[in-house]
């Protein structure tokens, strides 16, 4: 048996011939509003004639007259009245989505969804030009959250996230997904204040062999955690790890409470207690890299967002 779904065909020509079009209810409008034929043909910039035909096409189709003809003005009959009241706004829900469709397409309205990676905090000049973007773009919102580097490139290769901000490196690559470098910072030993270090003016990466870090690299996964071994191990050992680890930011908390230390990005100072504290690290090289991350021929809203936080909209 077929459903109504499928006993459902498509409108023929003649069908779609008879159906009031756009044209014919904004010239109706157009008329209704003016007062006059001329006066509507003059605005519209079409000639009196056409107009008269497509205002006579309509009134067949509805099967009654929209206006009463005079000698000195068209004055609207009553089912010309009804009809205008209720043609006027569709076309005024019309322009509204053509508008607001316009405004998607051209990335002035809308939300991005971002994700960041815990050991990247929104402060700074991440904050700086998010701030700046979204004051240029008052109808755009963000949708943020958190997320491990890694999580957020497959994300953005499977469409379910606009915008990453991750720590590199990252170990997986996805061919649908571009990173854009944005800046480096250096990174400190954090301790807590009642560590023996934490009066150094600067400590090097091999006096702490003996150091217990809450931060261990995980085997599938880049970021910080795998620089600061791969700092530690070009000085020659491997993090010893603590009796509690964290990739997040509560190793903040644990470094705080005394459970071991962590090589930390500056910017992440300003979430930090003051009974944490972040000391030089005397060895070249000892920074890391934040980037951001963002499907290849992304949308044009996500692309604005991209060039702001590349610092390319200057």
């Amino acid at each position: 048996m077929l459903t109504n779904m499928e006993n459902r065909q498509e409108p023929s020509q003649k069908e779609i011939a008879d159906m009031t079009s756009i044209r014919q209810l904004r010239y109706f409008v157009d008329i209704a509003e003016c007062g006059s034929f001329t006066g509507a043909a003059e605005n519209l910039f079409i000639a009196q004639s056409a107009l008269s035909r497509q205002i006579k096409e309509l009134e067949q189709h509805l099967g009654t007259p929209l206006f009463e003809r005079t000698a000195r003005q068209p004055r609207l009959t009553p089912a010309g009245q009804a009809f205008y009241e209720r043609a006027r706004r569709l076309l005024v829900e019309l322009d509204k989505a053509e508008r607001l469709t316009r405004e998607i397409g051209q990335g002035l309205r809308g939300s991005l969804r971002l994700n960041h990676s815990s050991t990247v905090p929104i402060t700074g000049l991440l904050l700086e030009r998010m701030g700046a973007y979204l004051r240029d773009n008052a109808e755009v919102s963000l949708e943020i959250a958190q997320q491990s580097s890694e999580a957020q490139l497959q994300d953005i290769a499977e469409g379910n996230l606009d915008i990453g901000l991750l720590r590199l490196p990252v170990l997986r690559q996805h061919d649908e997904v571009e990173i854009h470098p944005l800046f480096d910072e250096p990174l400190y030993l954090a301790v807590a204040a009642q560590h023996p270090r934490a009066r150094a003016a600067s400590v090097e990466l091999a006096e702490l062999s003996e150091e217990r870090f809450i931060s261990i690299p995980h085997g599938h996964r880049g970021g910080l955690s795998y620089q600061s071994a791969a700092l530690c191990m070009q000085a020659g050992f491997f993090p010893r790890a603590a009796q509690v680890v964290s990739r997040k930011t509560t190793q903040l908390q644990l470094i705080q409470a005394g459970f071991g230390v962590a090589l930390l990005p500056e910017s992440m100072r300003a979430l930090a207690h003051e009974s944490v504290v972040f000391v030089p690290l005397a060895d070249e090289g000892c920074s890391t890299s934040v980037a951001l991350a963002c499907a290849r021929g992304c949308g044009e809203m996500a692309r604005r967002f991209v060039e702001v936080m590349r610092g390319l909209d200057a």
